[in-house]
């Protein structure tokens, strides 16, 4: 699976086409003339062009060479302290969604970067700001600086009224060579199983898609946006018709979040854990064949405990959309819009019953987020209390408590010692740690051997460092 963003030192590629689920938009007719066959997209791919740019992005980076961090090397050779920089250079493409500037485009494409640049259709070009950034998405949100003028923007289309089959154009800059548009059909739907993002739900097509295009616009022939190219797979690195693009209804989510003024997107909390269904579950419950999304955990006190929804419970439907595994339900419950309900199906003991679940966003308060600076196997990862909304951006049981490690540097300690991003740290050196605080108090006085243990992935690991 290659992302669509192009690095133009090493062209790696990397895109992706996204999936919905199916309701009838619009009249749909095969070709029975040799004149309809000549029909031609152009009206179609003028009315869009105007409004994809190309995002170019660069950030600098330090060339990291052991001998220069030898001391006894420098001393001897004389070598300056300091390393050469160097610029990193990478594009992808973009989609003008406001006349005032804004552009969106995939977080991959402007990840680390210290400057972007957007060039539009006409050739002009333009400073832009990161004022968005949703990494569960792969989304983000720029805006063109220094601007006083109107742009061409496209329209955002139900990406659930979809169907496998219908038309799709794909406009980007595959491999830098320009705005190119490719096109072909929605080749499928709903697909949750490219493992690309959070929210694994999206559209397939075969219209060419290559690296460069990450962050492009796919469109109906309605000259509407469906998608956003963000992910190929190939077994090459070049487009062999198997694209996904985020489906436009979870771009609007994060578009709105930006125009409101939001640094951070802010979506409905479930406060419960879903399970897929296995061939065994399905027999189990009777059911002809795995479906839904099973209720593993609920967090007490949340939107889904209030709603009723209990233990074991097989949710089938949200808002009457069918629910075929926890995915598509996770992509169905964050597109819905805060402050509102959803009415969601579950079987229970064989009975229907019908829940109504309120909209609102987790807890997020007392993080404490901080960065161990001390000696120790913690050193340089930022950790933080385990919040509601913590625990449900990171992927860990509602009833998780304690100290999450939640980032740090490639070259840290922490990451040499081989801590990952999601550790909930339990204890160390026979210290029990609750919160933030603790661990900054065990951590503070060195010691010649470490005893750790924290949970990964729903185990508990203990670990011995040092001696």
């Amino acid at each position: 699976m290659f992302r669509l963003k192009l690095n133009v030192a090493t062209a790696l590629a990397i895109a992706t086409l996204a999936a919905v689920g199916a309701a009838p938009a619009q009249d749909r007719v095969v070709p029975n003339s040799l004149n309809q066959l000549r029909l031609s997209y152009a009206p179609v791919v003028q009315h869009v062009q105007p409004a994809v740019v190309n995002v170019y992005a660069a950030k600098v980076i330090q060339n990291n060479n052991p001998l220069l961090e030898d001391p006894i090397f420098r001393r001897f050779f004389g070598v300056p302290g300091q390393q050469p920089e160097q610029m990193q250079r990478s594009l992808g493409s973009g989609v003008m969604v406001d006349p005032s500037g804004l552009v969106v485009t995939n977080n991959h494409v402007i990840e680390g970067a210290d400057q972007v640049k957007v060039s539009l259709a006409d050739k002009r070009e333009f400073e832009a700001e990161i004022i968005l950034k949703d990494t569960r998405s792969d989304l983000a949100v720029l805006h063109l600086k220094d601007t006083h003028e109107r742009f061409p923007t496209l329209d955002f289309a139900n990406s659930d009224e979809l169907q496998v089959g219908d038309v799709v154009l794909a406009i980007g800059n595959p491999f830098g060579v320009g705005q190119t548009v490719t096109h072909g059909i929605v080749s499928a739907l709903a697909r949750t199983q490219v493992g690309i993002t959070d929210y694994q739900f999206f559209i397939q097509t075969d219209a060419a898609i290559n690296p460069g295009n990450s962050g492009g616009a796919l469109v109906d022939m309605n000259g509407k946006l469906v998608g956003i190219n963000t992910a190929i797979f190939s077994r090459s690195g070049g487009s062999q018709g198997i694209g996904f693009a985020i489906p436009a209804n979870m771009v609007r989510v994060v578009v709105a979040s930006a125009k409101s003024g939001g640094t951070a997107v802010k979506r409905p909390w479930l406060g419960a854990r879903l399970q897929a269904v296995t061939p065994e579950i399905a027999e189990t419950l009777g059911l002809p064949r795995p479906t839904g999304a099973l209720v593993a955990s609920v967090v007490p006190g949340s939107p889904a405990a209030r709603a009723g929804l209990k233990l074991s419970d097989l949710v089938m439907t949200i808002d009457g959309q069918a629910v075929d595994d926890p995915n598509a339900f996770d992509y169905r419950f964050a597109t819905r819009p805060l402050g509102g309900t959803a009415v969601v199906d579950v079987q229970r003991a064989g009975k229907l019953v019908r829940l109504t679940i309120a909209l609102e966003t987790a807890p997020d308060t007392g993080r404490e987020e901080l960065t161990i600076t001390s000696r120790s196997p913690f050193q340089g990862a930022k950790v933080a209390n385990i919040s509601p909304a913590l625990a449900d951006e990171m992927h860990l049981d509602g009833a998780t408590e304690g100290v999450v490690v939640v980032q740090f540097a490639e070259d840290s300690v922490a990451a040499s010692v081989g801590f990952q991003k999601g550790d909930v740290i339990v204890a160390v050196n026979g210290q029990k740690i609750q919160h933030t605080s603790d661990l900054a108090r065990a951590t503070r006085d060195a010691s010649r051997v470490w005893r750790i243990t924290l949970q990964r992935g729903g185990q508990q690991l203990s670990v011995v460092l040092g001696g």
